[in-house]
């Protein structure tokens, strides 16, 4: 019996280990969402400043967007574009 009670203390452990290792990645992934939903109030907050889109539905913005997307795109500043 000495022998099977190593093994099941390293079993155990090696279960502990694991389930931290998805609560590390489940805190991960938490951190991620809310630093992205932290970026797009900060966009939207922009766009609305400087677009002055108060006024305008979501299916409106997304049609004044759609708009200017191409333009903004092919006329964006290097430094701006997305690094690959």
């Amino acid at each position: 019996m000495d022998k099977k009670r190593p093994i099941s203390d390293l079993q155990k452990r090696i279960e502990q280990l694991e389930e931290r290792k998805r609560q590390i990645l489940r805190l991960a992934k938490e951190r991620e969402r809310k630093k992205r939903a932290h970026r797009l109030i900060q966009t939207g907050a922009l766009a609305e400043k400087y677009f002055e889109l108060e006024h305008l539905t979501i299916p409106e913005r997304e049609e004044l967007f759609k708009i200017f997307a191409n333009y903004i795109n092919e006329k964006k500043p290097d430094k701006f574009k997305k690094k690959e």
